[in-house]
């Protein structure tokens, strides 16, 4: 039996937000057998562009029930039934919500349409449930209202169990719905109250020790594939030893990646074997010679940290040479070029590249300038920024701190408080320890994210 289900609600985030409008189909597999739909009075103000989206407004609910006198009609509508929604998690995690502020813990097992229907009907252009809905010829009546996506979600799962092999649809069932227990010592539960957001998770022994340290985006998802579909040996001997499961919020995916490789290098967890490696493949190095000038090379250096981590000794090769190129530095001086017995200048100065740095005409104070803006744009366009982002919560920024080209830390500011002075976001970060692959981390997620913001200082 399936209970078919959709929410509306006065927003996105489920700790903040309360519900509007429930719809429930219980489905048997055949036909819909029984249904509940109402507003309910979500006991605060639904915001103008809820309204503007649902049709739902404060008005319409004033006299509706509220969700406590709705809980026992859920509870028994659903009980022993897979709770199945469009974006099951957004659905699931609002309604846990609700019944937690009631002192109330509501579990079932999840069912979510668009996980099936990217496994049923691969390669569609878009699988919202609108797109999918035309698709298949599906009308939704009343189109952001619990009862008509509600509905329309019914007629979408019956056409991918018309649609799937013969035993997909039960093996991708029982794929999503978790074992009641994962070993002796971890219940489903733990993984149940996990939240659907972005942060890093703990695995632990019995003992305490830890084991495994991850992100993700949706931690609760990450979670239970992580453990509920280990295939590997090393995966499930790792299954078998969790007792466990802690996590840290971070709101921003990059402070979720800034945490994961902290804690590895912290914790040492003994699954971690790559990441917690304190070694690495071939890097570009700075040293300070005793002839006063900055030397720079590239490979492999134990004892010294890379200014720049590279994949390859040909691509830190490449690295260094165009840059030693741009900053008119010395190739001899950057382990570049042996200089041969008879002769003295390197073959950047006989064309104009270098500044003579190698025959004593460039002092190290002017090479040594040049070669510390060599150094920052291995890392960044600008040495001193702060990179603001989304927060845990819709009243907080997530704020990290680049200072002289290296990473200081990361933190939270307050927005109840007003626009933050450039001082107050800088001084709300806690210090972390700078590391070798902190910059690449940084770099990369500014190139992909939407959300980030660069405050230069």
């Amino acid at each position: 039996m399936y209970a078919v289900i959709d929410v509306e609600t006065t927003g996105g985030n489920a700790q903040f937000g309360k519900i509007t409008e429930i719809a429930i189909y219980v489905h048997d597999g055949l036909k819909v057998v029984d249904e509940f739909v109402t507003l309910i009075n979500p006991e605060c103000v639904i915001p103008p562009f809820i309204t503007q989206l649902t049709g739902i407004s404060n008005e319409m609910v004033q006299d509706a029930p509220r969700f406590y006198e709705v809980a026992k009609r859920i509870v028994e509508i659903t009980e022993g039934n897979v709770f199945v929604a469009h974006n099951a998690g957004f659905d699931y995690n609002f309604i846990k919500w609700e019944f937690k502020r009631l002192g109330y813990h509501f579990e079932r097992n999840t069912l979510c349409t668009v996980k099936l229907s990217r496994k049923i009907v691969p390669g569609q252009p878009s699988y919202s449930l609108g797109k999918l809905c035309g698709r298949f010829g599906i009308e939704i009546n009343g189109r952001h209202r619990a009862g008509g996506d509600a509905f329309a979600t019914v007629q979408l799962l019956e056409i991918l169990m018309q649609n799937a092999k013969e035993g997909e649809f039960q093996k991708l069932l029982k794929r999503d719905v978790l074992p009641n227990r994962l070993n002796d010592h971890l219940g489903k539960e733990t993984i149940t109250d996990l939240p659907e957001s972005t942060g890093v998770y703990y695995f632990f022994d019995v003992n305490g020790d830890p084991l495994y340290v991850g992100k993700s985006n949706n931690l609760k998802s990450r979670v239970a594939k992580h453990l509920a579909q280990a295939k590997t040996k090393r995966a499930q001997d790792m299954l078998q030893r969790v007792a466990d499961v802690q996590y840290e919020l971070t709101g921003s995916e990059l402070l979720a990646l800034l945490l994961e490789s902290e804690e590895i290098k912290r914790l040492q967890p003994v699954f971690n074997q790559k990441q917690r490696r304190a070694s690495y493949r071939y890097g570009v190095f700075a040293d300070l010679k005793l002839d006063g000038f900055i030397h720079f090379s590239y490979g492999k250096k134990k004892g010294l940290e890379p200014v720049v981590v590279c994949s390859s000794e040909e691509e830190a090769r490449k690295l260094l040479y165009e840059t030693v190129k741009t900053h008119r530095l010395c190739l001899q001086k950057s382990g570049l070029e042996v200089i041969p017995s008879e002769a003295k200048a390197c073959f950047h100065y006989s064309i104009k590249y270098c500044n003579g740095s190698c025959i004593g005409e460039e002092s190290p104070e002017s090479y040594n300038d040049r070669a510390a803006a060599a150094m920052r744009t291995f890392q960044f366009d600008h040495p001193d920024f702060l990179i603001i982002d989304q927060g845990r919560n819709e009243d907080e920024v997530s704020v990290v701190k680049v200072e002289e080209g290296r990473y200081k830390g990361f933190g939270y500011a307050d927005t109840s408080f007003g626009d933050q002075s450039l001082d107050m976001l800088k001084d709300c970060t806690t210090y972390a320890q700078d590391n070798r692959e902190v910059g690449r981390i940084i770099q990369g997620y500014l190139k992909k994210s939407r959300t980030a913001k660069v405050v230069k200082f």
